[in-house]
């Protein structure tokens, strides 16, 4: 019996099962919908947030939307809390090519998602695209000025 959302090949090349795959896109899915339920006006479901996802990671998800870096997706499924907690931001840093989901938002007001890395998407925060884009923009100038 097919799988409803079948591993991109780019992804089943580089290891990645196809139950870890599907348990990543249902969590990401899950988590978005709980978060976009409170600050939409419009019907949103899982079905449509996991199809979403999944079109975006197989049109580019080996690779960070903003920066091109490749995308570690052998780290899904492995953060350990506990050892977070003990190593805090050094542990953390390990994670940084982590494969996440961030929200664009579409003309009619409606989200889609990039792929991109977690340290990528916790800078980002809530910036839209072009948002990001112009402070990266002020903080290479600002970096370059200051080395003059």
């Amino acid at each position: 019996m097919p799988k409803r959302y079948q591993i991109p090949a780019s992804l089943a090349d580089q290891g990645i099962l196809h139950g870890t795959y599907e348990r990543w896109l249902r969590r990401k899915a899950a988590a978005h919908v709980k978060r976009d339920r409170l600050r939409a006006g419009h019907v949103i479901t899982g079905e449509l947030y996991r199809q979403r996802i999944h079109e975006a990671v197989s049109q580019h998800g080996t690779h960070d939307f903003y920066t091109g870096e490749k995308l570690d997706w052998k780290l899904v499924s492995t953060y350990d809390n506990v050892a977070s907690k003990a190593g805090r931001s050094v542990y953390k840093a390990g994670f940084a090519l982590l494969p996440t989901v961030d929200h664009v938002l579409r003309e009619d007001g409606k989200w889609d998602f990039v792929i991109c890395a977690w340290r990528t998407n916790d800078a980002k925060n809530d910036m839209s695209h072009a948002e990001f884009i112009a402070l990266c923009r002020r903080v290479v100038a600002h970096a370059e000025a200051a080395v003059v």
